[in-house]
């Protein structure tokens, strides 16, 4: 699960190698600006990212967000025992946990990933997956290739075109397919991303659609985050070519006591962290 948890607001932003703290602002970004940003924020950033929640993700299961609702439990692709012999392609894949969940229950899974330090660490953590590194908006195979597809936190909050992305998705899935993706909550981007009483204020407008953006001194962006409101997002999955069967907002588990990011169990009991879009290709 590549998931940023990074947060709209965030105060503690990632920060790049080579120079200081970069600019938080909100301005304009198009496709090609938003992807190199993303490429370079998770080879930066993914040592750090596996160390720090490698242990809540395991090597291989499949989480759908901070919340941690586990495919196992939910069934969102469809009963375990029904994924046998299915070929599934995971977007965003990162250390690809969730690709080797699905392994084990008899899939044949693809991960893929843009970042190529993020597929380092799917190698480590153990070989014979296969790996794709790759733009989620120009997908390299050929049509109708899978039987499902699913992104965790993957690809879809850091794209500026996300209808490209699902138009992607349904070409390379054969009739009757399932996307099944999960995103940070809407609601979450008038919110300041704290985990505490601060992060419970809307600090901004839900409606305002300009994309967060971390800029260097030069004025170039190193990370990326694009807004849609909930609305937004099921036209986006109709216009990808899709039918929205279900829609998930996961509530925050009693057993759940990490903070990861802005998402807490304080927020996590009061407004909603995770939209989990369960769709269908007629």
């Amino acid at each position: 699960m590549s998931q940023e948890i990074h947060g709209t607001y965030s105060s503690e932003p990632g920060e790049p190698a080579e120079s200081a703290e970069p600019e938080a602002t909100r301005r304009a970004t198009d496709e090609a600006e938003s992807s190199r940003a993303s490429r370079g924020w998770w080879d930066r950033n993914a040592d750090e990212y596996q160390s720090d929640h490698g242990g809540f993700l395991g090597d291989d299961r499949f989480v759908w967000g901070p919340e941690g609702l586990d495919e196992a439990e939910a069934g969102l692709l469809g009963h375990a025992a029904s994924l046998k012999g299915l070929d599934v392609l995971e977007i965003g894949a990162g250390a690809a946990q969730c690709s080797r969940w699905l392994a084990a229950q008899g899939a044949r899974p693809v991960a893929l990933d843009l970042s190529h330090r993020q597929l380092q660490h799917a190698l480590r953590i153990g070989e014979g997956l296969p790996l794709v590194e790759a733009d989620a908006g120009r997908l390299p195979f050929r049509d109708a290739s899978f039987d499902l597809a699913c992104s965790a936190y993957g690809a879809v909050p850091f794209v500026a075109d996300p209808v490209r992305v699902f138009r992607e998705v349904h070409r390379v899935l054969r009739p009757g397919g399932r996307w099944v993706f999960s995103v940070t909550h809407p609601v979450r981007w008038a919110f300041p991303d704290e985990p505490g009483p601060e992060g419970l204020s809307v600090a901004a407008s839900y409606f305002d659609r300009v994309p967060y953006v971390e800029q260097d001194e030069a004025g170039n962006a190193v990370y990326v985050e694009h807004h849609r409101t909930l609305g937004d997002r099921v036209r986006d999955v109709v216009a990808g070519g899709f039918r929205l069967v279900d829609l998930v907002e996961p509530e925050w588990p009693a057993w759940n006591n990490q903070e990861w990011g802005g998402w807490s169990p304080l927020r996590g009991n009061l407004i909603p962290g995770t939209a989990i879009f369960v769709c269908e290709r007629d």
